[in-house]
């Protein structure tokens, strides 16, 4: 499981003109679930990203987490993110779970996120989404398991 972690100071996911999911200050999270991913895997993912401190406190150190500063959740699937670009230039994307696996755990990752007292808007799995953000900082932190 790999996750690209974005600071944001907003954003917002858009289906078919639609918005379906936005967000205020918070992560932006582009999650990409590979073969041998489990829940497990899920939940370490999830305790790590919800305690992750790169919010500025008071003193403009990063020693906030996402409960602290009342922080938002967008989360958006993204298979891209076990692309293989080792052989020639068309990426493989054999890598990437089954949609079947890869949405289950998506739900589940999305689901235990909220468990935390954290606003969780969602992506719309397998869909061509358009994302706008303000990145925040800019803060782009790689997670995986």
């Amino acid at each position: 499981m790999k996750l690209v972690v974005q600071r944001v100071k907003n954003a917002q996911v858009e289906v078919d003109n639609k918005v379906v999911g936005k967000i205020q200050k918070g992560f932006l999270v582009f999650l990409g679930i590979t073969h041998n991913d489990t829940k497990e895997i899920a939940d370490y993912l999830v305790k790590k990203l919800c305690k992750l401190r790169v919010f500025e406190d008071e003193k403009g150190k990063m020693n906030l987490a996402l409960n602290d500063i009342k922080g938002e959740l967008l989360i958006v699937s993204q298979f891209t993110l076990y692309a293989d670009c080792s052989q020639g230039n068309r990426p493989s994307f054999i890598n990437a779970a089954k949609p079947e696996m890869a949405n289950e755990l998506y739900e589940y990752f999305c689901s235990e996120c909220n468990k935390n007292d954290i606003k969780v808007e969602k992506g719309v799995f397998g869909a061509d989404m358009k994302i706008d953000l303000i990145n925040d900082g800019p803060v782009t932190i790689i997670l995986e398991k």
